[in-house]
């Protein structure tokens, strides 16, 4: 739908653009391409075949009105109509490719989530002793041995070094899956200890999905920033393919930083536990105490990867390998290599990182319920709130009759009385 509107806004505006002129002066700075000097300057409103350095590409003949009205004012169009062209193409290529990139994303790190299955299966045959509970020292459990005894336990530096590269290999373990688990519904479903955690975190992660493959007003912008800031010389293209790699880097090590934190949290306050293993989900261990920040720059780093491969593309099919916008092959291999160490990290590292961690935020996520029963939630709720409304509506008519046959005194204290009565009605609602 985005595609579509995007697309319908150029040819809907197509006219304005053409009539919007600009001084030719303006047309020689910050090209792609370095111009060529032997062009006389009557002929700088092809501007698009200087930067691909075909000169007398031909232009569609509707774009000759807009030329004319441009030149007679002694100035240029502000985009040809070849530019606005290849701009409906390029829109296109990119959109499929952060389409595709973000499919392939979700079922590679899908299928890595499905290995946990058995994890879940297990516990789920397991019955709760009814016995005397076992006492145990807590750095004998394997879950604090790997992320609380030895490394990174008396310095925080250590520590963040051990989760950066932790989340290259091993990224989540058994324990670290049970004792999550455990910790999830000890705090949010305490009266179901079978409940499917893994099937939980599947509808989350497809509810996720929803929003990872959009792409949003903000992720265009940056587009538009980066095609501004592509100029001949500067290689744009190829340290911008640094950003989402960076970014997926800090992403993977903060979400292992949470889980060490986790069972930091434990072996500082206790030394002994009588029982299982129990962990605290809170927000706090998360950046700027919002777990959803974590969704945001994974769908950054998804469409920034995207754009980068679809820009690719549509320069070689466009252009050609050769052309100068393409750029050097010293730049142009390492930002392929970049793009697809991005891919697989992100699809079996930091995909699953972020399904399992993010769960242990303060609050649960209306998919711990299955789609009939958020559906009968949800009409609950409206019922609620229908019939707390005409509750309040017969409540204030009654009062009116009431308070108009009643003294100053009794009307004051009859409103005091409806209105703490509302406030509380509101508060068990809620």
């Amino acid at each position: 739908m985005l595609l579509g509107f995007i697309s319908l806004l150029l040819t809907v505006f197509q006219g304005m653009i053409q009539d919007t002129c600009i001084r030719p002066s303006w047309t020689v700075h910050m090209l792609p391409c370095q111009r060529e000097e032997e062009v006389e300057s009557t002929k700088e409103h092809s501007v698009t075949a200087h930067i691909i350095g075909r000169i007398g590409r031909r232009l569609l003949s509707d774009g000759a009105a807009g030329a004319e009205h441009c030149r007679k004012k002694g100035k240029v169009p502000l985009m040809s109509l070849e530019a606005i062209h290849q701009l409906h193409i390029f829109i296109f290529v990119l959109a499929i490719t952060h389409v595709v990139f973000s499919v392939t994303t979700m079922l590679l790190g899908g299928a890595k989530i499905h290995q946990w299955k058995q994890w879940e299966d297990t516990i789920q045959k397991d019955t709760a002793g009814n016995g005397p509970k076992k006492v145990t020292r807590v750095h004998q459990f394997e879950f604090i041995k790997e992320h609380f005894k030895g490394i990174g336990k008396d310095s925080r530096i250590l520590s963040w070094i051990h989760c950066f590269f932790k989340q290259f290999y091993g990224s989540v373990g058994k324990s670290d899956y049970e004792t999550m688990r455990r910790g999830f519904i000890m705090t949010h479903c305490r009266g179901n200890l079978k409940f499917d955690f893994h099937k939980y975190m599947l509808r989350v992660l497809e509810a996720d999905f929803k929003k990872v493959v959009g792409i949003s007003w903000y992720l265009w912008v940056f587009v538009v920033i980066f095609l501004l800031l592509n100029v001949n010389g500067w290689h744009t293209y190829f340290w911008i393919a640094f950003i989402p790699l960076l970014l997926l880097l800090a992403v993977g090590t903060k979400l292992e930083h949470v889980i060490a934190q986790l069972a930091h949290d434990v072996a500082e306050k206790h030394s002994a536990i009588e029982g299982d293993l129990i962990v605290k989900p809170s927000d706090d261990h998360f950046w700027f105490g919002r777990p959803r920040i974590i969704l945001f720059l994974i769908h950054f780093i998804l469409f920034q990867n995207s754009f980068e491969i679809a820009f690719f593309f549509w320069i070689l099919t466009t252009y050609g390998f050769n052309s100068c916008i393409m750029g050097q092959v010293g730049f142009i291999v390492p930002r392929l290599v970049i793009g697809l160490i991005i891919q697989l990290l992100c699809s079996y590292s930091t995909l699953p990182l972020y399904a399992i961690v993010t769960q242990m935020g303060s609050f649960y996520k209306k998919e711990i319920f299955n789609d009939h029963v958020q559906q009968g939630v949800l009409g609950w709720a409206q019922k609620v709130k229908m019939r707390k409304g005409l509750k309040e509506g017969n409540a204030t008519a009654g009062l009116t009759n009431t308070v108009d046959s009643a003294g100053p005194s009794v009307k004051i204290e009859m409103m005091k009385r409806a209105g703490r009565e509302g406030n509380d009605a509101g508060e068990i609602i809620e």
